[in-house]
């Protein structure tokens, strides 16, 4: 197995995973705005403090993330909310190019949110995670 390079796999996967996060916090408060984003969440029978919750979940911990800050906590952490874009998304269809997006973008996220918990930090981490097993 190489694993060489596994550390600057886990660092490029932790930063693209909180980019990606914080650029959908972003769009949930700068374009559907944080009064939007309440009401789409209570359209779908959400209670409001969840979408509050959401957003702060995506900024923070994206950019947390990002700094690499306790990245297998955080990582795992963030898995409720992407399994629940999920489920919201789960009976549009498979490709998230169908009308309000499909289910499979959510999970495949979720799924890259639990390797990097496995991975760990990777280099240049601000505060690294516990480790994971015995090197």
């Amino acid at each position: 197995m190489e694993l060489r390079n596994a550390a600057y796999a886990a660092l490029l996967l932790r930063v693209s995973l909180g980019v990606m996060f914080v650029a959908h916090g972003l769009l949930k408060v700068l374009v559907f705005t944080p009064a939007g984003t309440v009401g789409y969440f209570a359209s779908l029978g959400i209670p409001a403090a969840f979408a509050w919750l959401t957003m702060a979940a995506e900024l923070g911990g994206g950019l947390l993330l990002i700094a690499g800050v306790q990245v297998r906590w955080v990582a795992l952490l963030q898995l409720p909310v992407i399994l629940g874009a999920a489920v919201v998304h789960a009976g549009n269809g498979w490709v998230f190019s169908s009308p309000n997006g499909g289910w499979e973008f959510p999970v495949f996220w979720a799924v890259s949110q639990v390797v990097l918990a496995l991975l760990g930090d990777g280099p240049y981490a601000l505060w690294p995670s516990i480790r994971l097993g015995r090197r």
